[in-house]
């Protein structure tokens, strides 16, 4: 009896056991047959044409990428575009497959419309109501500059500012009137005690237009600082403040360097300017990116002897030169072209000193810029509490405004936050100037 019993559980063990096995094997089988994509989408139609601009200095204007401004500040040749071999500036060109594939209405191998056919991501997020919350009239007094009162205008009238063609500059008149004004000049004039330029600025396109392609007439090196970096002029007077590409956009920083051991980078500059508009702040002036000869638009131009005397051709025939600065300005810094066209960054000036003063403030988070000392606020528990208590951080927005800059620098990793600006004429009461953001990292996430 109890053989017959083992027998028959033995048989029902293995019949199960066979169920088993039958059923893993259709459960493995069954999905041959039916299609089953991998586990990472395949990447979009047009995600070989981001690569490639992220790889290059051009932005086609048929193309709207995630970096596309909106289309009322239109700054799509704002990034990277050079100044042609007359000197009167041209948009550097864009291989023919990725400007067909960008262009409007057409379509991929698989019938699929591209991305950058429709709206694009920032266009979409400028136009959320958030950013277009109507806010109240700008008070008289909270404009940094302001035109005087307007007179009745006439030929010898004091209002009226005429120049005369000198060297290379342009014959301009300018009057009381806005449409008179340069570009560099309304952007001056549309400074407020909160924001540098409104969020639908109509003055936006035609100056990022003159950062990007206007012949420049001058460049000088400006002093100060560790690194390089020039005063470029344009014909209507404009400057922009210029900074060279040092290393290749790819490179990341080395781990092991300190954060003042770093090289200041150009695109970091300009992916500065889009986040500090993406979070809605206007503090950082327009920036854009541009190619310049670095014979016909720097050293033949130049009248800064010092900075003349600094080129030099390389073994393999590169232009280059290195200016004169405290620290990585040499030989071994040297800025070369390829052979002679140098990507930057040009980002407008503020208005000059004489007109609107700025004072420097020294960061409460400051570091330590030092390899063996700390911090008062890495050592110190009950840091922020003293801070609060400390004018400016104890009335008014100052702190808040501060925690903005934090966390903008936060988002970049720009651990270089030393000092930060403000605009005298508006005392404490005032946001905060988001300045010198060459050595943040965002580029490096934003090429991916």
């Amino acid at each position: 009896m109890m053989w017959c019993m083992r027998r028959r559980s033995r048989t029902i063990c293995l019949s199960l056991a066979f169920i088993v096995v039958f059923l893993q094997l259709l459960l493995a089988l069954v999905p041959l047959s039916i299609y089953h994509p991998p586990c990472d989408s395949p990447p979009s139609p047009n995600t070989h044409i981001r690569r490639e601009l992220a790889r290059t200095s051009y932005a086609p204007t048929g193309i709207s990428g995630l970096a596309d401004p909106p289309a009322d500040t239109a700054q799509r040749a704002s990034s990277d575009i050079d100044a042609n071999e007359d000197g009167k500036g041209h948009v550097g060109t864009v291989p023919a497959s990725i400007e067909v594939a960008g262009s409007p209405g057409h379509r991929d191998n698989n019938g699929a419309e591209p991305l950058e056919s429709g709206m694009s991501k920032l266009k979409a997020l400028f136009d959320h109501p958030l950013y277009n919350m109507p806010g109240p009239a700008v008070p008289e007094d909270d404009w940094l500059l302001r035109v005087k009162p307007k007179v009745k205008v006439t030929e010898e009238s004091s209002q009226m500012w005429v120049s005369a063609s000198q060297g290379s500059y342009e014959a301009v008149q300018w009057n009381s009137s806005s449409v008179s004004h340069p570009p560099w000049l309304s952007f001056h004039l549309g400074i407020s005690r909160w924001q540098l330029y409104p969020h639908r600025d109509p003055n936006m396109e035609a100056l990022t237009q003159q950062l990007a392609t206007h012949r420049i007439v001058s460049a000088v090196q400006k002093s100060g600082g560790t690194q390089l970096k020039l005063v470029m002029s344009f014909p209507n007077y404009g400057q922009a403040l210029f900074k060279p590409m040092k290393q290749e956009r790819d490179d990341e920083t080395n781990y092991n360097l300190y954060y003042f051991s770093d090289f200041e980078r150009h695109n970091a500059e300009i992916a500065a300017f889009h986040l500090d508009r993406i979070l809605g702040f206007r503090r950082i002036p327009p920036v854009v990116g541009r190619l310049v000869d670095v014979i016909k638009e720097i050293k033949d131009i130049t009248t800064d002897r010092k900075l003349a005397r600094t080129f030099f051709t390389s073994p393999v025939g590169n232009v280059c030169f290195y200016g004169r600065c405290s620290y990585y300005c040499s030989t071994e810094h040297a800025v070369c072209g390829r052979p002679r066209d140098l990507e930057a960054s040009l980002a407008v000036m503020l208005p000059d000193l004489s007109l609107a003063t700025r004072r420097s403030w020294r960061s409460p988070w400051r570091r330590s810029y030092s390899r063996s000392k700390l911090a008062k606020w890495e050592t110190e528990s009950d840091y922020c509490s003293t801070v609060k208590k400390t004018p400016p951080y104890d009335k008014g927005s100052r702190l808040v405004d501060f925690i903005d800059m934090v966390i903008l620098d936060f988002l970049m990793s720009n651990m270089d936050r030393h000092h930060y600006e403000t605009f005298e004429k508006f005392g404490n009461n005032t946001v905060l100037l988001h300045l010198d953001n060459g050595r943040a990292q965002i580029w490096a996430s934003l090429q991916r």
